[in-house]
């Protein structure tokens, strides 16, 4: 394959402009672009094909040393949502006042540019870095995580690493700690009765309210000083036949996100107590089934990894002062430590995440560029 010549910001560029939105377009164009352009920067580069529409891509660098670092990060956005709300058209990257328009231009296809070009320089300029680099960008991100279980099962990571880095949006500053999530969904069953004669009935919503109100108390507790409260929502909700009837059946979708020291078996144990109290007030009229519909693990990084004040050294000397922040929502870091819970994590990238899946959605190209020369220096 001849050479596909890009500087890093028309790489940029040119990934912003590939739609990929999670459930609308194929992951696997963008794949396939990420897979050519790197081999031929001369990369031993491949997609891991899921099905018609999902890929991953991997590749590797070589290293002086056995020790290996994983690089990744995610093909997917979220979608546009509502176009009259954008100034630009957000499948086409717009350059304005230093920044690039576009969604999926924090999250995160910045950082994920940023990883493709820096391997894809390190291997065109001969570069050997210490570690081996193992470089992977994977789908279905924003939903499922397909792409992290597929790789999972591969075994492209039989190695254990001493480092997994994320171009997640962290505005150039060290992430060290991500959020854990937990879907549940609960489906309750009552008994319906005339609206005048409520005593007569089990109202399945009113119970479901009051199991999701005890939980969230019990949630809210949690607390962390980077990423403040562990919180909980109901996020989908159904219910109800007619104004003046009792509602005998409910549905609802809570979405927790969890801050280390809660994790999701306290959960579920809370949620059986909970559960088991309300069925005894209704001498057992009230069925309540519950399911996990999602679950990642909070992500964390010990404060005195070297890796980590590696990086707020590099920082420093590119002028930044760096801020220790976190994640408040789930990345495919969740699913890629579950067989390694203790590799150590960084989240390192130049998208905002304050910008993640809204309007007008953009990067500074500054952070991008920093991004690229804090890469080239700690590896």
């Amino acid at each position: 394959m001849s050479r596909i010549e890009y500087d890093k910001e028309a790489f940029l560029k040119e990934l912003l402009g590939i739609p990929s939105v999670n459930g609308a377009d194929s992951e696997r164009n963008i794949a396939v672009f990420i897979r050519d352009y790197l081999v031929s920067c001369g990369l031993a580069a491949s997609l891991q094909e899921i099905d018609s529409r999902h890929a991953n891509v991997v590749a590797v660098l070589e290293g002086e040393t056995q020790e290996t670092v994983v690089w990744n990060g995610h093909l997917d956005t979220v979608p546009y949502g509502k176009r009259e709300e954008w100034d630009t058209d957000p499948s086409a990257p717009v350059k304005k006042d230093g920044r690039y328009y576009a969604r999926g231009a924090s999250d995160m296809k910045a950082g994920l540019a940023g990883l493709v070009w820096t391997l894809g320089n390190m291997k065109r300029q001969g570069h050997v870095p210490r570690q081996t680099i193992y470089f992977c960008a994977t789908c279905d991100e924003e939903k499922g995580g397909l792409g992290a279980r597929y790789l999972l099962t591969s075994k492209f990571l039989e190695r254990r690493p001493s480092l997994l880095l994320i171009g997640e949006p962290t505005g150039c500053m060290p992430g060290i700690v991500q959020k854990g999530c937990i879907w549940l969904k609960f489906i309750l069953h009552g008994r319906t009765s005339h609206g005048a004669y409520p005593q007569n009935g089990v109202n399945a919503l009113e119970y479901g309210i009051d199991i999701f109100q005890r939980l969230k108390e019990r949630i809210q507790k949690y607390t962390n000083d980077i990423l403040g409260h562990s919180t909980a929502q109901i996020s989908m909700a159904k219910g109800g036949i007619a104004p003046n009837m009792t509602p005998d059946e409910a549905e609802f979708v809570v979405d927790i996100r969890t801050v280390p020291g809660l994790t999701i078996e306290m959960i579920l144990e809370w949620c059986g107590e909970l559960i088991e109290t309300c069925q005894k007030k209704t001498e057992g009229i009230l069925r309540v089934k519950m399911r996990v519909e999602n679950s990642r693990r909070v992500v964390a990084i010990e404060e005195d990894n070297e890796w980590l004040h590696r990086l707020e050294a590099e920082l420093q000397q590119e002028g930044i002062e760096p801020k220790r922040t976190g994640i408040h929502f789930f990345t495919d870091a969740s699913v890629l430590t579950e067989d390694m819970p203790q590799l150590p994590v960084l989240l390192f990238g130049p998208g905002e995440a304050s910008m993640a899946h809204r309007p007008n959605e953009y990067v500074e190209l500054k952070k991008y560029f920093t991004f690229i020369s804090i890469l080239n220096k700690l590896f």
